[in-house]
């Protein structure tokens, strides 16, 4: 009896746990169709919903879109010689975002081949937040290659282009420079970019999680190459007017220099050099001082280089003929409590003998007979206090006062270069009105086909009168006898004025010689414009510091140009030397 009882019980437990094991199975099933109801009901919304997000997200872990970069256009002097040109290079680069942990050995094998700390490449593939990142740019194509061959997962190059300057510091201020990623920043490589850049091409890819490309999603679009630019410079020229300026620099101890050669005919600018100058293949310590374009961005008070514009003035004018007389008297002229003083007590001169002798006492009484509003359109005429729009940038327009505020003293000063302030291309571009019988052309440094319209500024004939005067400023008894030319007649004007430093005028130290001369006299071919800046030799007078750096370039540029000699080789005319040399102080 008992042990039917407890088979009894036995059987009535066993029912009770097979019903328990039926409801926990049936509550784990219907845990699991939820849940897939769910996953169903979640994909659902993903796949409906969130599609375009979705898709954004895949691409942006695997899809990269590569730039191609574009060969920036070469620069060429007006003979097609290369002046600015790209050479390609490699520069590797990595996605830590999407490529797995290099290992510490993998580190240091690429801190050895790129030649970079290992601290500083860990740094940058330890970022896992970014895309891209470069790692070493603008290497040789070989050095790339031994990056690549250390099999890296994630490391690639892409090709670039890095710029070169086979002229190095003769061209610099003209051609200027670009930056690492390869756009332009001063001269015209910055005024061009929109020209030489061209436009980047780009392809789109698919990566695989170590970083490899597995394929193109698209057609690879091509990129388009910069275009040429010829300059009007001559290269031949440049480096000779670099040459002697360096050597003018040099000799006088000066602290710097421009020079600025122009084809008279057409107004293009054969050559421009300053100094100090710069390498702009290597501008790892680069003075900012060095990069300045002296020739068209600095200002200075031009002084005795002003004098033929006076007197051409007061020829055009009427009131003066070239052999009107003018008594310069001792050599000293009050007004009211100002002196003016010439360097020598001359007397009677001629307006002929005022510019030879660079007479500040005959250009001051010839200006003081002008009205000061006519004499204030002369100078703005010829380009006094107006850009020279050349279309270099960072021109400097200069300063010329209105008439109506000049005082009697300052109408008299500017008439010798005081008062007002020019760029040595803006006097270069004046001098033109001289050279092409009273007309300025626009001033370019773009190679011309045919020269541009003229301005005409004076008469031909009065032009032609400055001009014969000109030309005896560099004869006996001119300022500038080092000027002259074996084979050539040339002519130009000395300038020697102080600088006006913090309000006043300098020490005898601070001075800017000058020398602005025209070649050949008989039909003119070049404008020469010579500036030394605070010459601290023996001498700081135009026509001894300025004028042979002058007689050196015409001689040299106008044999290039296969110009023909207009006077005989014996055509050089020596001062007597028991005679004192004509010194001017403006």
């Amino acid at each position: 009896m008992a042990t039917a009882t407890l088979g009894y019980r036995s059987q009535r437990n066993g029912g009770h746990a097979l019903k328990l094991q039926l409801w926990r199975a049936w509550l784990v099933l219907g845990a699991l169709v939820l849940l897939f109801v769910l996953l169903v009901g979640r994909a659902g919304y993903l796949m409906g919903y969130k599609e375009d997000f979705l898709r954004e997200q895949g691409e942006a872990r695997f899809s990269r879109r590569l730039t191609l970069e574009a060969n920036r256009g070469m620069i060429t002097d007006r003979n097609g010689e290369p002046l600015a040109i790209s050479t390609p290079v490699q520069s590797i680069w990595a996605s830590p975002s999407d490529m797995p942990a290099p290992s510490a050995e993998q580190v240091a094998a690429l801190a050895r081949t790129l030649g970079m700390p290992a601290a500083e490449v860990a740094k940058k593939l330890g970022d896992r937040k970014r895309d891209f990142v470069f790692l070493k740019r603008q290497m040789s194509p070989e050095a790339a290659q031994r990056v690549l061959a250390l099999g890296v997962p994630g490391i690639s190059r892409q090709t670039e282009y890095r710029r070169y300057y086979p002229a190095g510091e003769v061209m610099a201020h003209i051609i200027g420079f670009t930056d690492i990623d390869n756009r332009g920043q001063e001269g015209f490589e910055l005024t061009r970019e929109s020209m030489l850049a061209g436009k980047p091409g780009s392809r789109h890819v698919i990566k695989d999680r170590r970083g490899y490309i597995v394929e193109d999603v698209t057609s690879i679009e091509k990129p388009r190459d910069g275009q040429t630019l010829t300059l009007s410079i001559d290269r031949k020229i440049q480096y000779l007017a670099f040459r002697e300026l360096k050597n003018a620099v040099e000799v006088n101890q000066a602290k710097g220099g421009g020079i600025v050669v122009l084809d008279a005919r057409t107004g293009e600018v054969l050559a421009l050099a300053n100094l100090p100058s710069y390498n702009p293949n290597n501008r790892v310590k680069l003075d900012p001082a060095a990069r300045r374009n002296r020739a068209i961005t600095d200002l200075y008070e031009p002084g005795s280089t002003m004098k033929p514009f006076s007197i051409a003035a007061a020829i055009e004018s009427g009131k003066f003929r070239a052999d009107s007389v003018i008594n310069t008297g001792n050599g000293s002229l009050t007004i009211g409590p100002n002196t003016i003083r010439d360097t020598h007590a001359y007397g009677p001169l001629t307006l002929a003998g005022i510019v030879q002798k660079s007479s500040n006492i005959g250009t001051a009484k010839v200006a003081m007979e002008l009205p000061r509003e006519y004499l204030w359109n002369f100078y703005d005429s010829i380009g006094i206090g107006e850009l020279p729009h050349s279309g270099f940038p960072g021109e400097a327009s200069g300063r010329l006062r209105p008439w109506k505020t000049w005082r009697p003293v300052e109408q008299a000063t500017m008439a010798y270069g005081y008062g007002l302030s020019v760029s040595l291309l803006q006097m270069a571009k004046a001098y033109q009105a001289f050279a092409t019988d009273g007309e300025i052309r626009p001033v370019t440094f773009q190679k011309l086909v045919a020269p541009l319209p003229g301005r005409r500024v004076m008469s031909a004939e009065v032009a032609q009168q400055v001009r014969r005067m000109l030309e005896t400023v560099t004869q006996p008894g001119g300022t500038a006898t080092r000027a002259q030319v074996v084979g050539y007649r040339v002519g130009g004007k000395t300038g020697t004025a102080k600088k006006l430093v913090g309000g006043a005028y300098g020490g005898d130290r601070l001075y800017v010689s000058s020398f602005i001369g025209i070649a050949p006299i008989s039909d003119p071919r070049l404008i020469v414009a010579v500036m030394i800046d605070e010459p601290g030799g023996d001498s700081r007078y135009g026509g001894t510091v300025a004028a042979p750096a002058f007689a050196s370039v015409v001689a040299g540029s106008l044999r290039m140009l296969g110009v023909p000699p207009d006077a005989p080789l014996n055509n050089i005319l020596l001062p007597d030397p028991n005679e004192p040399e004509v010194k001017e102080e403006t």
